[in-house]
């Protein structure tokens, strides 16, 4: 079942009743299913969430995504008891050798270059190199073709004269809310196939929760950029607005593609984490990624 994405932006209580999320505002009185819900994003610094309900969220699943005061994601709640092997995962998440990280830190690579290429050429009905520096990559990318690549993907990519920063002009503002979004996702999708977030295959940070998420997420990028090249195809705004928020978010629900099937973006995510935990305990060699 496709779980819904709830976006909060005006004041409003959240609490719980008979396996419902209560929504109570001046203008709303409604109820939905605790189970039918994936993610919930509260973007208002006045919205109340009882302490009850977040626990019946966090139980279920539901990665609940908090955000600051200029509207842009700060931090997440997530399930912390989704296998009833946990520990043993973890063992295996933390004695993983330095070769098996970097071969699925190279196939990582690959299949978002690969996912660049494949989206570059829609956009501009040109052939690219990407598929070329994809097939340079090495074992733990030494040689840094994900670097290469995005230099040329991004010259490439706008009509606009654009640098990819994180904190530069827009739509950087776009990319980011989109990235943040498919980072809670993707740190969803891999707490509940029992992995530790904060152990990355190649992002290490001592200071950064999700790195595993950062690490996993890369393949998955290109969906964020084609949303924001649509939205800014059709719209003048340059301000995250609620709008282009919930056009931003509907990339959870985007169709993929694995060799053998579709699904959607929620669904796939899970499968890559699950693919990746067999590749920890050695059951498979290669992390399941679909392309766009």
């Amino acid at each position: 079942m496709l779980k819904k994405t709830l976006l909060f932006s005006n004041k409003c209580s959240l609490t719980t009743k008979h396996e419902q999320l209560v929504i109570k505002s001046e203008k709303i009185n409604r109820t939905i299913p605790i189970e039918d819900i994936g993610f919930i994003i509260i973007d208002n610094l006045e919205i109340y969430i009882s302490i009850s309900t977040l626990n019946k969220l966090v139980e279920n699943n539901t990665a609940v995504i908090i955000c600051n005061k200029i509207h842009l994601p700060n931090g997440m709640f997530l399930n912390l008891n989704s296998p009833h092997i946990q520990q043993e995962l973890f063992k295996h998440q933390i004695n993983a050798s330095i070769p098996l990280k970097k071969k699925l830190w190279q196939q990582t690579v690959i299949e978002k270059i690969s996912n660049q290429g494949i989206l570059l050429n829609k956009i501009t009905n040109k052939t690219n190199t990407l598929n070329f520096l994809a097939s340079k990559v090495l074992s733990g990318d030494t040689s840094n073709m994900e670097a290469v690549a995005a230099s040329f993907y991004w010259k490439s990519f706008f009509e606009i004269d654009f640098k990819r920063e994180r904190f530069g002009n827009y739509p950087n503002n776009f990319l980011n809310y989109g990235y943040a979004i498919l980072r809670a996702a993707t740190a969803r999708a891999l707490s509940g196939s029992g992995l530790l977030n904060t152990l990355g295959i190649h992002h290490k940070s001592k200071y950064n929760a999700f790195a595993l998420a950062d690490d996993i997420m890369e393949p998955y990028r290109p969906l964020v950029d084609e949303a924001t090249y649509t939205i800014i195809q059709h719209y003048d705004e340059q301000e995250l607005n609620t709008e282009i928020k919930s056009i931003l978010l509907q990339v959870l629900t985007r169709t993929v593609y694995f060799k053998d099937e579709k699904s959607t973006l929620m669904v796939a995510l899970q499968k890559t984490a699950n693919s990746l935990q067999q590749c920890y305990t050695g059951k498979r060699k290669k992390i399941k990624y679909p392309k766009l």
